[in-house]
């Protein structure tokens, strides 16, 4: 079993900018305590995740998590290609959201860890319309009306079943992973899946919360929701402002 990060709580810088301000932020926030490690994305892939790795060695051994938005998504078979080329890159640990069913689930999950890599398991997404019977709009746009114009009669909602979340965490529990992802901006859902994760057999899971600050959760909020073990992943909250380390720093206060 793979300790991702030591700390029990922390802030994860999401580091989905270019390779000069995520070396800005590694170099301003390496030495806080309540940073455990840094996100890194699909944004770096004209760079490579091995220059990205690199980068972040330079400065710290904190782990550095990848988000491949969303990996475990493909065919079972293509699972050891994917994870021979994190092994190559250095990256610490992977993020998988296995809505292509279980058996990929199952295949990607085991490939990662018969390398030795850190999972970290995602089921529920933040933005909305990811599940089925969800209608609502964002604030900045009427998708009900996008659709209309698009010249589709009927709303569309969700594409996810309500109850594959729970599927997804489940199988991953059962599969002895302690670290998942769980939409940061939905307290009551926090509460909710960390349950189930328990109910499959993991007592002390481990929860990693987007949606925070900018999608508008709080993370004292989801830190109180997820108990002793909690990261936070913030993004735009950090890379955007006008001082890094402070802002880095602010939000470890909330933990």
């Amino acid at each position: 079993m793979i300790n991702i990060i030591e700390r029990d709580r922390s802030i994860i810088p999401a580091c989905d900018i270019n390779l000069e301000i995520f070396e800005e932020i590694v170099k301003e926030t390496a030495d806080i305590p309540g940073v455990g490690g840094y996100k890194v994305g699909v944004s770096f892939l004209d760079v490579g995740l091995k220059e990205v790795a690199d980068i972040a060695r330079e400065y710290t051994d904190k782990p550095v998590i990848y988000d491949h938005q969303k990996a475990g998504t493909d065919i079972p078979d293509t699972a050891d290609r994917f994870m021979d080329s994190i092994m190559r890159s250095g990256i610490n640990a992977i993020i998988l959201f296995p809505q292509a069913g279980p058996i990929t689930e199952y295949e990607w999950i085991k490939s990662a860890q018969d390398r030795n890599l850190g999972v970290i398991v995602g089921g529920e997404m933040t933005h909305p319309r990811y599940l089925d019977g969800d209608f609502k709009n964002t604030t900045k746009k009427n998708y009900t009306e996008i659709f209309k114009e698009l010249g589709i009669d009927e709303d569309i909602t969700g594409y996810v079943r309500n109850f594959a979340p729970e599927e997804m965490y489940g199988l991953a529990a059962k599969m002895k992973v302690t670290d998942f992802v769980v939409p940061g901006n939905k307290p009551d859902y926090i509460k909710y899946y960390k349950n189930v994760i328990e109910m499959n057999g993991i007592s002390k899971s481990i929860l990693y919360s987007p949606g925070l600050i900018k999608q508008g959760g709080k993370i004292s909020e989801g830190a109180k929701a997820a108990g002793k073990r909690f990261h936070g992943i913030v993004g735009r909250g950090i890379y955007e402002a006008e001082n890094i380390r402070q802002a880095a720093i602010d939000l470890t206060s909330k933990l």
